[in-house]
């Protein structure tokens, strides 16, 4: 068995560069978890040729892969320009134009998407365009005119985005497109759905109704880049299943001086709600163009996996790059050396007290034995894959083998930091016989040795989602035999 296993799960992003034959394998053999599919960009069919082509690989490299669809949402952009573009000098007079009927951009003007705008805006705001690279202070709203000053020099061009400085645009997380995006996700099975510039609970739970009645059991995935979202985190967390820091747009609402302390508390708060977090946006920008990475990337990820986070995600790393590949293999290689650089610290004075369920309980038990007592490994025969998103919540020293007959939950739990996925089928076995089978499984297929002894959790029945209620200590004997050790 190697020395060690990355725990940290990688994210990449799909698109043109992902697209040409032998890629998709490759990147699911240098450790790719899960994909994502960008609905900002290309049609439905596009993403559902996509989604096809990713299980086809998966199944061909012999690998769980889940698959996130992530919607548009209400992205604020501005319209376009007679010319494509245009200079804007510091301290001339630009306005936004709120009008469906707005004439094609110039110089002194140009239309925006959200006619909305002009109720949301006042006097001394600062908006910022193109990830904040072009600043407007206004100055005067005037109907459906905002009359701003331009900060400073730049290049502005068509259908940039825009935001407030600080929040508190009243646009809606979920678009009518959104809505109808849901549909899609469902259509090509996404196991999980990341829902853009949320604000509150009420989005999330929209978002997760619709998914229900397209008959998705998708997870779904709060994207925080909003100023709101962060006055609700604890609430928007815990209406989620995961949660995302997406840092282009959140540091532009919040300024890129808050966004470090912002991560860390984003992740950590995640964490303390037994939830997913995946940590995002130029991790690893510069291997767009070029082969390797530059020292502050590798410390940027490097940061985030010593801060907990589940994934860490590339975009146009993959999606457009030159280098998608040696993206990846970066990605893994910075992934793997951080983990060896820092001790598992398992805090259990921090653990959550009010536990309502006998799975959270198991788990937190089996963590506590695995930091006493010495074992290679935890087996979690489970349904759903909740037994094992609670275990990952602690920074474990050992690897969490997550047993579940539903591909559907395999897939999910690609996504949770130190899970291992097996395809294990419990039905017809009384709970001894399926611990016996599940370790002569994961002998078989390497995972564990003779003489190991590992921490074994299931239910009585087995075939229920959130059963699980009895711990076993296991030895491996001669030829992957279980040996009982004891029972709680």
């Amino acid at each position: 068995m190697s020395d060690h296993r990355r725990r940290t799960r990688i994210v990449a992003t799909l698109g043109p560069a992902t697209d040409a034959p032998g890629m998709l394998e490759s990147l699911l053999r240098a450790g790719v978890d899960v994909v994502r599919l960008n609905f900002s960009h290309g049609d439905p069919e596009s993403q559902v040729a996509r989604a096809d082509a990713v299980r086809a690989a998966a199944s061909a490299v012999g690998v769980e892969v889940g698959i996130l669809a992530d919607l548009p949402g209400p992205k604020l952009r501005i319209e376009r320009f007679a010319e494509g573009r245009v200079q804007l000098r510091a301290g001339q007079r630009f306005d936004l134009v709120a009008s469906a009927d707005a004439p094609p951009g110039d110089a002194s003007q140009v239309g925006v998407s959200y006619l909305g705008l002009p109720r949301d805006v006042g006097r001394g705001d600062i908006l910022l365009l193109d990830d904040g690279l072009v600043q407007l202070r206004v100055e005067q709203v005037e109907g459906e005119r905002i009359a701003t000053t331009v900060l400073h020099d730049g290049v502005l061009s068509d259908r940039k985005g825009l935001n407030r400085h600080g929040g508190g645009l009243s646009l809606g997380a979920l678009t009518e497109d959104d809505r109808a995006l849901i549909g899609v996700a469902a259509r090509l099975g996404a196991d999980f759905i990341a829902v853009s510039f949320c604000r509150n609970a009420a989005d999330m739970m929209e978002a997760r109704d619709i998914a229900r009645s397209h008959g998705s059991d998708a997870s779904l995935c709060a994207k925080i880049e909003r100023a709101e979202a962060i006055a609700n985190l604890r609430e928007v967390i815990q209406a989620s299943d995961a949660v995302m820091v997406a840092r282009g747009d959140l540091a532009v609402e919040i300024g890129d001086a808050e966004l470090p302390g912002l991560q860390k508390k984003i992740i950590r708060e995640s964490l303390a709600c037994s939830k997913v977090v995946i940590t995002a946006t130029q991790m690893l920008q510069s291997m767009v163009d070029s082969p390797m990475p530059t020292r502050a990337e590798v410390l940027d990820v490097a940061n985030a996996v010593i801060d907990g986070t589940d994934a860490v995600m590339l975009s146009q790393e993959t999606a457009a790059g030159h280098f998608p590949l040696k993206a990846v293999e970066a990605m893994a290689r910075i992934c793997i050396g951080a983990e060896k650089q820092f001790e598992m610290d398992t805090d259990f004075e921090k653990a959550q007290r009010d536990l309502q369920r006998a799975d959270q309980a198991i788990a937190m038990a089996a963590m506590f034995l695995s930091e006493h007592i010495g074992v290679r490994a935890i087996v979690a025969m489970t349904e759903s894959g909740g037994t094992p998103r609670y275990l990952s919540r602690f920074r474990a020293s050992v690897p969490i083998y997550g047993l579940s007959r539903h591909p559907g939950a395999r897939r999910r739990m690609a996504l949770m930091r130190d899970v291992f996925p097996v395809a294990f089928d419990s039905r017809g076995l009384a709970t001894r016989e399926a611990a016996r089978e599940a370790v002569r499984v994961l002998y078989e297929q390497g995972f564990l040795a003779e003489g190991d002894r590992i921490i074994f959790t299931s239910g009585d029945h087995m075939e229920q989602h959130g059963a699980t209620n009895t711990l076993r200590l296991l030895k491996v004997g001669s030829a992957g035999q279980a040996e009982g050790l004891g029972v709680i």
